[in-house]
């Protein structure tokens, strides 16, 4: 499968989940394994493997504890069901992410993704008073600009630092 072919499929699932996730709040589950096999296979090719499993394991380990402290902080503060704090769509995305990049990228572009998203959603909730984020949708709208910026060369690298 040419690589071309692959990166087109990548920009319209995350322009599919951002679509579906602003307007519905809700995404086709499909998209989310798409968007994990499509990132998976342009991170392979740029690395070396021992490299591409490393990295997936830690991004795993790094979403895990982030979920569960999200898991936590929900169960103990917040006294609620962790799938009233987030939804489903947004944790399949989450795990998608961890074939995206080597761990030190991917704790960057993770964190700056949803920076991204918390600023977007203030900016947006201004005129719009929804109580629910789509996260899923802002944070594929911030993956979509990174990986069109670094394929037309205005990101210097996108798979380390």
């Amino acid at each position: 499968m040419p690589i071309t072919l692959i990166k087109a499929i990548l920009i319209m699932a995350l322009g599919i989940i951002f679509f579906q996730d602003i307007k519905d709040r809700m995404v086709y589950w499909f998209l989310f394994p798409v968007v994990g096999l499509c990132v998976g296979i342009l991170f392979f090719l740029k690395t070396l493997p021992e490299l591409f499993y490393t990295s997936i394991l830690i991004n795993l380990v790094f979403v895990s504890i982030l979920l569960g402290t999200v898991f936590l902080y929900t169960k103990f503060k917040l006294k609620k069901h962790f799938s009233n704090a987030i939804g489903i769509g947004d944790v399949l995305f989450l795990f998608a992410l961890i074939f995206a990049c080597e761990s030190v990228s991917f704790i960057i572009l993770l964190t700056s993704a949803l920076i991204f998203s918390l600023v977007l959603h203030i900016c947006l909730s201004k005129k719009n008073k929804s109580v629910t984020v789509p996260l899923a949708g802002y944070m594929s709208l911030f993956f979509g600009i990174t990986y069109l910026g670094f394929w037309f060369g205005i990101i210097d690298s996108l798979y380390n630092v």
